[in-house]
């Protein structure tokens, strides 16, 4: 162990001296200048222990349902195992992102998206000293409630409180799964539970209104007897797994696009940091194969992003001095986010992905399709609710004896 955190200490210094600064200062972003540095010496490297504000699996909340603890694996990582293991998660490769699968093999489907979030949550992790289990658990869960035809749905259900799919995720892992002898769902920790539920942010602001709406019923019910703390933050590893989500898809969906052909590499030139880095790839392989240049130009955008998000966290952690997290969670403020700058790149990316691939008129022939298949099931189930194959479950939490005196909550938010 001391010859590891040797070698990680040497490498760290070694990271130092390449970037001659005291920070790391993170490459130009084409027109759009970045300053925000990161502080190698502060960074993880795998070894070592963790931060006083990362979340600790020895002194979790715990479970709903008591189990007895594993002697050869945190309860983080029994959490992660467990995800990977479900039926949800092998449901995802069926899910496509954007492309469906008759597009071709080399696609995203939202398995392959799930796994690319949760890499890069899991360096977020490793750099800021978190618990990279609990992190890469949150990332590979985070996409379970999303459905085909999602829009479709949530306006067939709008008389019934509408669809939301984190809420659908949260009953996956609640209720729906059911491998176990004595309970329904996963019974995955409580900081794994928050960390789907509010990744990306509090349910509830300091008046106790929806932050987004009101909240969806699913979520509402099964703080009831288990709160998950709608109105504070979740911890820093499920903040590094939402914003390995955006990094994701931007660079992905951009990948296949030019694979597809809806975009060009000319159409990328209109948004700098995406034209900065193909001057950068050019300028060192001038005569660059496209699938070549494509991925080098890829990791570039992911490693300018992975770097400015750790840069950014780095100062609100320097800032505020978080000992504990809950400290993170009650601090008011999101620590993994984009910098100014890069948040301004990030809108201009998404903005080039809608217009040129989700608003494309053979993208939205196949989401109309989708949707009308979707709308047509949902008609034919509620006629027929059995079609479903609906089976009874051993437990619910809708009659969970231990209410936690949040009955009075849930009529408010009922109403």
């Amino acid at each position: 162990m001391a010859k590891n955190a040797a070698k990680s200490q040497l490498y760290a210094l070694s990271l130092t001296q390449s970037y001659r600064y005291e920070g790391a200062r993170l490459p130009s972003m084409g027109e759009n200048e970045q300053e925000m540095t990161i502080d190698s010496g502060a960074l993880g490297f795998g070894v070592g222990e963790r931060a006083v504000y990362a979340a600790d699996p020895w002194t979790t909340r715990g479970r709903y349902f008591t189990e007895p603890s594993s002697p050869t694996r945190s309860d983080f990582q029994r959490d992660r195992d467990r995800i990977v293991h479900t039926t949800a998660f092998r449901r995802l490769k069926h899910k496509t992102q954007v492309f469906i699968a008759a597009d071709g093999d080399h696609y995203r489907t939202r398995l392959t998206h799930t796994v690319e979030v949760a890499q890069i949550a899991r360096a977020l992790a490793r750099a800021l000293r978190l618990d990279e289990d609990l992190a890469e658990g949150v990332a590979l869960v985070h996409d379970f409630g999303h459905t085909p035809g999602e829009d479709a749905l949530h306006a067939v259900l709008e008389p019934f409180g509408g669809f939301d799919h984190n809420a659908q995720s949260l009953r996956i892992v609640t209720k729906l799964e059911r491998r176990y002898a004595e309970f329904d769902g996963l019974n995955l920790t409580w900081e794994s539970l928050e960390g789907l539920v509010k990744h990306n942010g509090p349910l509830l602001d300091a008046d106790g209104e929806g932050t987004r709406g009101p909240i969806p019923l699913p979520i509402v019910e099964y703080c009831e007897c288990h709160d998950l703390e709608l109105a504070s933050h979740a911890s820093l590893e499920a903040q590094v797994a939402a914003i390995a989500d955006d990094i994701a898809y931007n660079t992905h969906d951009i990948d296949d696009g030019l694979r597809s052909g809806y975009l060009t590499f000319e159409m990328l030139e209109d948004v700098p940091f995406l034209a900065g880095l193909m001057r950068e790839v050019r300028d060192r392989y001038p005569n660059l194969e496209a699938s070549r240049f494509t991925h080098e130009m890829m990791r570039r955008q992911i490693t300018r992003m992975v770097e400015d998000v750790i840069g950014v966290a780095q100062a609100h952690l320097r800032e505020i001095k978080p000992r504990s997290a809950d400290d993170i969670r009650q601090a008011g403020v999101t620590f993994a986010h984009f910098s100014d700058e890069m948040a301004v790149t990030d809108r201009e990316i998404k903005k080039l992905l809608f217009t040129r691939i989700y608003r494309n008129p053979e993208i939205m022939r196949i989401r109309a399709n989708a949707a009308q298949i979707v709308t047509d099931l949902f008609h034919a189930f509620m006629d027929n609710p059995w079609r479903c194959g609906a089976t009874i479950g051993l437990t619910t939490y809708n009659r969970c004896p231990n209410r936690r005196g949040l009955g009075k909550l849930a009529t408010i938010l009922r109403a």
